[in-house]
């Protein structure tokens, strides 16, 4: 037999046996990753390395979520319930700079402390009257606002306070007689403390006043900052809101000086905020360089909602108490709360 009958004939599928019939190529097994192998989350840098503890150390790496601010979220516990009424803290919402959330976050911050049993005085200090319109008030059919409390001797706070249609929440109203005030009080001896004057009998039935300012750094905002322990200072995440923090700062540290010593800044609440933009990012990074822990970890995002129940004039908490914007406000209240109770 020749050497080609031999070793039979070279086909498709490799070499064929003496009967002719083609032989397939021996399989090859390639042995499969052992289990230990394919549960580690990373690749063996070494041969020798202890599984064990390989996984033990990635599960004791904690998990910290990071929130809008590019800083870690801190816990917020529900705040305990307050055993009685009094001796409220009053906060002023201020910017100079319009259209930046003051209204919308003292209604809606208001609301949420009073969802936490705290007993909250709204001060519409505006003569726009945006924060009694927000609460569904009629600006024209208002028989006394703040303005009659501030000017006239014979009107007293009980006179002035108005239900606001949330439990635990009460409104002092106003309208455009409040611009008006500003010139009458020029002449008023320590016309800086009128406010604070007309709103000490409330302390001792309050636990939180927060005072809605308009948007300047005159008379009546230097007032509400005489009257107030704190100030919260909500913030547009655009430039040119930004831009205008420093005069406030300014405005802010020369009342302290002057007038009002106890007169601190609780925190700058970035509102507004919309993470899918560069630019907003870049303002958020920007607000916490320039101001540090004093930035809230709560951040108030865009949504439609707050319109929509503005025009309800009711708010967010009760309107859509299940958005993204109550939860963002009830998470806003804690913070402040947690603030208070560790100064």
């Amino acid at each position: 037999m020749s050497e080609g009958s031999q070793l039979g004939s070279t086909t498709a599928w490799g070499v064929s046996g003496a009967s002719g019939a083609p032989q397939m190529p021996p399989r090859v097994v390639v042995p499969a990753p052992s289990s230990e192998a394919s549960m580690l989350p990373f690749e063996r840098t070494s041969a020798s390395e202890p599984v064990a503890e390989a996984v033990a150390e990635t599960a004791e790496a904690p998990s910290v979520e990071i929130g809008p601010t590019g800083r870690p979220m801190p816990y917020l516990p529900d705040p305990p319930p307050v055993a009685e009424h009094g001796t409220a803290r009053v906060v002023s919402m201020c910017n100079q700079k319009g259209g930046v959330g003051k209204t919308t976050t003292t209604i809606n911050l208001g609301a949420s402390l009073a969802e936490f049993g705290r007993k909250v005085l709204l001060v519409d200090f505006d003569p726009q009257g945006s924060l009694s319109v927000g609460l569904g008030l009629n600006p024209h059919e208002m028989d006394l606002t703040i303005y009659n409390l501030l000017l006239e001797p014979g009107v007293t706070l009980e006179d002035v306070v108005v239900p606001s249609g949330v439990p635990g929440m009460d409104l002092l109203p106003s309208n455009i007689d409040l611009s008006a005030a500003e010139v009458q009080l020029v002449n008023e001896v320590a016309r800086e403390q009128t406010l604070q004057r007309v709103l000490a009998p409330a302390l001792a039935s309050y636990d939180v006043i927060l005072i809605d300012c308009q948007p300047s750094l005159g008379l009546l905002t230097v007032n509400a900052l005489t009257a107030s322990d704190g100030v919260i200072v909500p913030l547009e995440c655009e430039y040119f809101a930004l831009r205008g923090v420093a005069l406030l700062k300014t405005t802010i540290d020369k009342v302290r000086e002057r007038l009002n010593p106890r007169l601190e800044i609780e925190g700058v609440l970035g509102t507004m905020f919309d993470g899918r933009t560069l630019h907003g990012r870049e303002v958020m990074e920007r607000l916490v360089q320039a101001w540090g822990d004093t930035v809230f970890h709560t951040v108030i995002r865009r949504t439609v909602k707050f319109s929509d129940s503005t025009v309800a004039g009711e708010p967010i908490t009760t309107y859509a108490s299940s958005s993204t914007g109550a939860e963002s406000y009830r998470q806003l209240a804690k913070e402040v709360l947690s603030r208070w109770h560790d100064a």
